[in-house]
């Protein structure tokens, strides 16, 4: 069928319960799939991919994203709350899985809770109202990471393999707080750290999507590029002409560090497109009058030339010696890495030069600009070579990996809590509800804890005194910190609000609309 023909489309509606009872099963049907995987005793789930290859996966967004129900009403269902844990995932880089238990519980607490006397708008601003005490609960009872707890926080996130956590607190260790850590596939069946020098440029992301060369992790990734950096605006092609040339004739990538017009942006995009060059452009790093200091720091750890046409450069007289070069580039939606080549001698002068000028300065906020531009001189990036004896198993171990690596570095961001389900429980238990909207958050929070007792086969109603819980592994009580067994309060936040924002969407509609396919045997 053509859905892109209108006259082919037909539009089923249903309305008020029919239409809500129809959205609830398909929320119920991808949180059945998804929550079998959550904590230590959750279990793998195979599915059937496009080429009809079974995959096998503990990753709770590729299980959600496996999922397209028949029923387009139960299918909506399920792709909102696709939303929610994919939203989690871009914020905090773990915590599908429990997002999408607490949108499941959430809708069913609301949907099952007499409302008496309060309206759907009281009701959901008391769910807001009560999202606001839990977050202030976990700030309240967060921990700092220290570096003991490094691999247990990785551990957690990789589906309690220690080995794995090893490794990526390894890592992290090694590049340290602010470090950036990346995955790579491995040339071997092991899995080991390997250090590298680079940087993260912040707030350098995608400047548009059609750069993306890799569309699982849509990132922008050039091998071995060349790297231009140019202060003033390139206004149109002819101008870089010598070094496109240059790039397409030796096979050489190009990474542009440069406003552009939007006529050199469409021209590359089209020779991309056409597989003639593999380029991407970035704006410049830094902010106001640090921007110069900083494009001439990236122009010191690349080699390049930092080019200005209001200092009198010529951009038609542009040279290759003037370009810089890395070992490799990654552009996501915010932010560039870039791996650089072995550090000289103009580097470590650098460093020297913006350390004495941390040391000297007075003012704050020009103190802080100065130790970011010391941290990206001094930077270097931990790349995780994973490994596996067969394809099947390095996916399933990537996902995990990748997960890791995001939810340590949340961890490290903002600190830690209790895991396994305890924290958001020990919330419920805590908090008192002021209103019908925050009694019904409260008891849906006890869900992850739940799930998780339910996956490890005890009973979910157990309960434990405040900062302890149930090893599942083991079935023993335990304090949570002590045990390793704890969760980034980054991913818990992250999950709860999204999981809030996608039910109370829901629950707002009275109508849905839905595609049908016609007749076309007429």
């Amino acid at each position: 069928m053509e859905y892109n023909n209108p006259s082919l489309l037909i539009k089923d509606l249903n309305f008020g319960q029919d239409a809500k009872s129809k959205i609830g099963a398909g929320v119920e049907k991808l949180a059945k799939a998804v929550k079998s995987t959550l904590g230590a005793s959750g279990q793998c789930v195979i599915y059937e991919d496009a080429r009809g290859i079974p995959v096998i996966t503990k990753d709770g967004v590729t299980v959600a994203e496996s999922v397209v129900l028949y029923d387009p009403v139960e299918n909506m269902g399920a792709t909102l709350i696709k939303e929610a844990a994919k939203n989690t995932v871009k914020e905090a880089g773990d915590g599908t899985t429990t997002a999408t238990v607490l949108a499941e519980s959430l809708l069913q607490h609301v949907n099952s809770t007499d409302f008496k006397d309060s309206s759907l708008r009281d009701v959901k601003n008391g769910v807001n109202s009560g999202l606001k005490k839990v977050n202030e609960y976990l700030d309240n009872i967060k921990i700092d990471v220290t570096d003991s707890k490094l691999s247990d926080v990785a551990a957690i996130s990789c589906n309690n393999d220690a080995v794995l956590g090893d490794i990526i607190a390894e890592a992290y260790q090694k590049v340290g707080k602010d470090g950036v850590v990346l995955m790579e596939t491995s040339e071997t069946e092991e899995t080991y750290v390997e250090v590298v020098d680079g940087v993260q440029l912040n707030d350098c992301g995608l400047t548009s999507p059609h750069f993306v060369t890799n569309t699982d992790k849509q990132k922008a990734e050039l091998d071995a590029p060349l790297v231009l950096i140019c202060i003033s605006e390139i206004p149109n092609i002819r101008r870089i002409q010598t070094v496109l040339e240059y790039c397409i004739k030796n096979n050489r990538s190009l990474l542009i560090v440069a406003p552009v017009s939007q006529q050199v942006k469409s021209a590359l995009l089209m020779n991309k497109v056409k597989g003639n060059i593999k380029v991407n452009i970035i704006d410049l790093p830094g902010f106001g009058p640090t921007k110069r200091d900083t494009c001439d720091d990236l122009a010191v750890l690349t080699g390049a030339t930092v080019l200005n046409e209001e200092l009198g450069d010529d951009l038609d007289a542009i040279t290759i010696e003037m370009l810089g070069e890395a070992e490799y580039a990654a552009t996501d939606d915010k932010n560039t890495v870039l791996t650089t080549i072995e550090l000289d001698e103009g580097v470590a002068d650098r460093i020297d030069q913006v350390a004495k000028l941390v040391a000297d300065e007075k003012n704050a906020y020009i103190k802080k600009k100065l130790e970011q531009r010391l941290s990206m001189l001094s930077g270097s990036v931990g790349i995780i070579k994973v490994g596996a004896d067969s394809k099947v198993e390095l996916k399933e171990k990537k996902d995990r990996v990748e997960d890791a690596i995001y939810a340590t570095k949340a961890a490290l961001k903002e600190g830690i809590v209790p895991g396994g389900g305890i924290a958001l429980l020990n919330a419920a238990e805590k908090l008192e509800a002021s209103s019908v909207g925050e009694f019904i958050l409260f008891r849906a929070i006890e869900s992850p804890y739940k799930t998780i007792m339910f996956n490890a086969g005890l009973n979910p109603e157990m309960r434990v005194n405040e900062g302890l819980g149930i090893d599942v592994t083991t079935g023993r009580t335990v304090d949570m910190i002590e045990a390793g067994i704890i969760d980034p309060v980054l991913v818990t936040k992250s999950a709860l609000k999204n999981a809030v924002s996608v039910v109370m969407t829901i629950v707002s509609a009275d109508c849905v609309i839905s595609n049908i396919r016609a007749d076309e045997s007429y």
